[in-house]
């Protein structure tokens, strides 16, 4: 049984090993720059240093060919295949709106062999629509996130460091490290709120809402210690002299 437990140990640890070290190594994906007129073709590279694009062209030069360092990107977001940077620069042409750059997958692994190396560099600022199950889970529930007008059903599912919510609809999944929520509430056993950092054009202060209607009741004791586990981790919560949480 032990020797069964320390195999399972290491395995998992030279799992992470490699993780971590394919994070840390440059990628490239074959993408098409999604254009208002229309897609190019291109090499997106993502590198420990930051993330660059060259449009692929036979005919001449490419003008197309832009370069952002983690701390000139506004936000980031990040799907199997959708990758979406947002930057400080103004567009002139939308009245001064930040610029978008947005890249589609053209074949090719899923942008989401990314997500090691991205989730090292960046802070809240990245969007992560994936739902990441790597960590052990403590619980879970099978809810229905609410939209404007139509919502999603999926499970979300809580561990130690992170809250993911798992959809099988195209572009609603999300994993938030708890650094990533804002503010997390819950009116009642079958509803839970969660505000991100994630932008929002519909919510109060750029924040975006996911509220979630429980398709099965939160224990009080369960929610409660959600919340100082996310208050220990995010806020930095301290009680009674003694950090909160394990």
């Amino acid at each position: 049984m032990e020797v069964a437990l320390r195999t399972e140990k290491r395995a998992a640890c030279f799992a992470f090993w490699l993780v971590t070290a394919l994070g840390a190594q440059p990628l490239e994906f074959a993408v098409r720059h999604d254009h208002r007129w229309r897609d190019r073709p291109g090499i997106l590279r993502i590198a420990p240093e930051g993330i660059s694009y060259q449009e692929a062209s036979a005919k001449k030069p490419s003008q197309h060919r832009w370069s952002w360092a983690w701390h000139e990107i506004q936000q980031l977001y990040l799907s199997e295949d959708r990758l979406t940077i947002l930057s400080y620069q103004d567009n002139l042409w939308q009245l001064g709106a930040d610029r978008r750059y947005s890249f589609l997958r053209a074949g090719g692994p899923p942008f989401s062999r990314a997500y090691p190396l991205l989730r090292q560099q960046m802070d809240q600022r990245l969007v992560v629509a994936l739902a990441d199950d790597s960590q052990p889970c403590l619980w879970e529930v099978p809810v229905k996130l609410q939209g404007r007008l139509r919502g999603s059903h999926g499970v979300l599912r809580v561990s130690e460091d992170t809250i993911v919510y798992r959809s099988d609809r195209r572009g609603q999944s999300r994993t938030w490290r708890y650094t990533d929520i804002d503010n997390l509430t819950s009116s009642g056993p079958f509803e839970l709120t969660i505000v991100t950092f994630e932008r929002s054009l519909w919510h109060y202060g750029g924040r975006r809402l996911f509220q979630f209607q429980l398709k099965q009741p939160l224990d009080p004791e369960r929610y409660n210690e959600l919340w100082l586990r996310w208050q220990q981790r995010a806020k930095g919560l301290r009680l009674l002299g003694r950090a909160v949480g394990p």
